[in-house]
């Protein structure tokens, strides 16, 4: 069909077909037909853009779920490291970056050499590139360090990019750091290291909830909780950090949990 009768009716039947069954992919679609439409009447190819509204009202309402990343289990995350690391490419380094600093991929994959400070054990995060729009400061347990410390060898004279990717001046696909779990037999996703790191603070340690939601740089919805958080808690978070990275080594020895115990 000429992009200049493509009409209403057509394409709500074509997302009909998949709107309920594959509802991600149904919307994806929906914006690429827009997106391909509106650059037709750009360019003249057709007079006016698609009634979107008419078309949505058209399309039966989809149930909203809940997407929850797939987390390798605390325990497991040891040995996964162990596999992860018996291979070096670029996906596998920069997966195991991501675990050191319970970071979000895509922070990890477009962070900079000017962004860290290996002598002060921190990477910060411009606010442009942070999901809650402010500055986030990390701090680097020693293993990151040295992980850091082994992209040098990886630095290309095109970018300043710490992870860059297979093409000039590009950063790594996040498909890259999937593919690297693939490769792996796993199913779970880059993201859900987060959860990973989450999980062993709330399970395994006495750690402060508020020492975990900054790490992993969460806007507190309390405004009152806020107001007390305004700093990165850096030094505070440099002992969870080395525990974290002691943990997914498997040097913990389980020393993380601390007791007190009653002297009476």
């Amino acid at each position: 069909m000429s992009v200049a009768q493509v009409h209403a009716p057509a394409v709500r039947d074509a997302l009909a077909e998949i709107w309920l069954t594959k509802p991600e992919t149904a919307r994806r679609l929906r914006q690429r037909i827009r997106t391909v439409i509106d650059w037709a009447v750009a360019k003249g190819s057709r007079d006016g853009p698609l009634a979107m509204a008419v078309i949505d009202k058209a399309l039966p309402k989809q149930r909203e779920r809940v997407k929850h990343h797939k987390a390798v289990p605390h325990a497991e995350l040891p040995e996964f490291l162990r596999a992860l690391r018996e291979r070096e490419t670029m996906g596998r380094l920069a997966l195991e970056a991501v675990i050191l600093t319970a970071a979000r991929s895509g922070e990890l994959r477009l962070a900079t050499w000017q962004e860290l400070d290996l002598e002060a054990a921190i990477w910060t995060v411009p606010a442009e590139r942070m999901k809650a729009g402010r500055e986030h400061v990390v701090p680097l347990s020693a293993p990151a360090v040295a992980l850091f410390e082994k992209m040098k060898a990886h630095r290309r004279g095109d970018t300043d990019l710490v992870f860059p990717g297979a093409k000039r001046g590009k950063p790594l696909s996040d498909m890259t750091l999937t593919k690297a779990l693939r490769d792996m037999g796993r199913t779970e996703t880059a993201h859900g290291f987060r959860s990973t790191f989450r999980d062993w603070v709330a399970e395994e340690t006495t750690w402060p909830a508020d020492l975990a939601e900054a790490a992993l740089a969460h806007v507190v919805n309390d405004k009152t909780v806020a107001a007390y958080q305004r700093g990165s808690m850096l030094e505070k978070r440099r002992k969870p950090t080395s525990d974290w990275a002691n943990h997914s080594a498997g040097t913990s020895n389980h020393s993380v949990v601390q007791l007190a115990i009653s002297s009476g």
